[in-house]
């Protein structure tokens, strides 16, 4: 049975055609099938989720989120708050062509040298699973700066930043009265002036919900258009991926997906690239368990699933007497970077950003403290537009017990096995968290906050590890380029690779490592290995 063909786009490639079948169309998946179709490799992309235009998204923040997040069934475990306030709801992610870039704020911090080594800097510390990376910041800086210039990242590269709008002057203000140095409103993927054929931000407030404008960077803007037009992308949507098979000799060699109507398919493939978040990916991995790999495909080690990291987060909003509209402007466009750097003296490993945020009043109802009730909540929404609001975004520390597992109890849609996604806090995560609500309370203090409210986290945006990247075999699932160490041609394509998560967003390290990675699975293409 072919694909429906009102969820298929670009070039048909047939079903016992081999190609490179990448699962996932966000900021990996989405890199790799440009990249490898701009080579002339032929890609077919499964997309869980429709393909949504610009002239499709909901602004109104409840209608994207039921429009865009993925929202199948999944369970959550380890005591953490968000397995008590959102139970079923571990990540705020997007199903939908794009993926997450289409939700993501635009914030492109790059990783730090020591965080590319943190056992090397950390040290042993107790209860982390910390590994050094088997790549430095020197051989990613070149993928970097071709990371930074396809998404388009204000202060880089010679392009302006954004403007300054009122969450910002709030937040740079207080943190030069506390003597912090390093604050902007960038850098930031989108665009301040007009570049790569997408138009100057608008100013338009929210973009979690989408960008209607297009002057924020995503795959489903720039990428997959782009692959689409190469002739040499077959892109499915609606096209769950449920097994990936290998042949005898344990080369992985084809899909097997659902489409939108339940009607199984296979999609016979040279390489698979699965690229479905740090949730998906080891779920998928899990489901293709066979004779030669029992315990999960590329699970050899153990490690697969292990090792889930979120970013250590906690929001904080501060009431003033006049109006501020946080609304207004770009989501996240204001960073302070002084505290992401390494200083043990604050006693903490790692560091964090503080990040401009604001969400809109049905969301912050939802997150501020969820289940709260009585005049101390509705204190909080009754200052909306006299708030200004900013994220707490950290390193956490890798944990074997932080993990994702098939959840045989509960099933999805299809009848499948959910992802449980147990997580608990370690204490240097806490310590990291309890240091960025004092400096964030002493930042708006000095500008005569009357009040001050932290939110605990929430669903996670950030989802990182579960399939990360190591020098020996036994202490990760894939290599330095992403391939499986015990299943050749079977790469990893998103923030499932990282080793440690840093303190910085991940979207811009994802697309960085995506792009070189395709250029070797393409090098290798060309010599005749793969």
């Amino acid at each position: 049975m072919t694909h429906p063909s009102g969820d298929r786009f670009g070039t048909p490639i047939d079903l016992d055609t081999e190609a490179v079948v990448i699962i996932g169309s966000g900021a990996g998946g989405g890199t790799v099938a440009y990249e490898l179709t701009r080579r002339g490799i032929p890609c077919v992309v499964l997309e869980a989720g429709p393909y949504l235009r610009p002239d499709d998204y909901e602004n109104d923040e409840w209608a994207a989120f039921q429009q865009m997040a993925w929202l199948d069934h999944r369970t959550t475990s380890g005591g953490y708050r968000v397995s008590k306030d959102f139970p079923h709801l571990p990540a705020w992610i997007v199903k939908a062509v794009g993926g997450s870039t289409t939700h993501w704020s635009g914030a492109t911090p790059r990783f730090r040298e020591y965080e590319f080594r943190t056992r090397t800097y950390y040290g042993d510390v107790e209860g982390a699973n910390l590994l050094d990376w088997p790549i430095t910041l020197e051989e990613l800086a070149p993928y970097y700066d071709l990371a930074e210039k396809a998404i388009g990242s204000t202060h880089r590269h010679g392009r302006p930043p954004l403007p300054a709008n009122n969450n910002y002057k709030v937040l740079a203000e207080g943190a030069r009265r506390v003597g912090y140095l390093h604050y902007a409103t960038g850098p930031y993927g989108t665009n301040a002036e007009p570049y790569d054929g997408r138009p100057a931000s608008i100013q338009d407030g929210f973009n979690f919900q989408g960008d209607k404008n297009t002057s924020k960077w995503s795959t489903a803007v720039r990428e997959i258009p782009r692959a689409l037009e190469t002739g040499r992308c077959d892109l499915r949507a609606r096209a769950h991926a449920v097994q990936v098979t290998h042949d005898a000799r344990g080369r992985a060699n084809g899909v097997h997906y659902l489409d939108a109507e339940g009607n199984l398919h296979r999609q016979a493939a040279r390489v698979v690239c699965v690229a479905g978040n740090s949730i998906e990916t080891p779920r998928l991995l899990l489901m293709s368990a066979s004779a030669l790999h029992p315990d999960g495909l590329a699970n050899s080690s153990g490690q697969l699933g292990r090792n889930y990291m979120r970013h250590t987060t906690g929001t904080v909003y501060a009431r003033f007497d006049q109006p501020v509209r946080m609304y207004r402007g770009e989501t996240m466009a204001g960073i302070v970077a002084d505290e992401a750097r390494l200083d043990t003296s604050r006693g903490f490993v790692g560091g964090y950003y503080l990040e401009t945020l604001s969400l809109g009043p049905a969301f912050l109802a939802a997150f501020a403290d969820p289940g709260a009730w009585g005049r101390e909540f509705t204190e909080i929404l009754d200052a909306y537009s006299h708030t200004a609001g900013l994220w707490i975004v950290g390193e956490d520390l890798p944990q074997e017990s932080n993990r994702v597992t098939l959840n045989t109890d509960a099933t999805d849609q299809w009848g499948l096995p959910v992802p449980n996604v147990n997580f608990a806090d370690h204490p240097n995560d806490v310590a990291l968290r309890e240091h960025g609500y004092q400096r964030a309370d002493l930042l708006y203090e000095a500008v005569g906050a009357l009040g001050i409210h932290h939110t605990p986290p929430y669903p996670a945006t950030h989802n990182l590890g579960t399939a990360r990247m190591s020098a020996r075999p036994e202490d990760g699932v894939v290599n330095a380029h992403g391939e499986a160490h015990d299943v050749p041609g079977l790469f990893v394509s998103d923030g499932s690779v990282m080793t440690t998560g840093a303190a910085a967003n991940p979207t811009l390290t994802i697309v960085a490592l995506a792009i070189r990675q395709a250029e070797h699975i393409a090098s290798r293409f060309a010599a005749g290995d793969l």
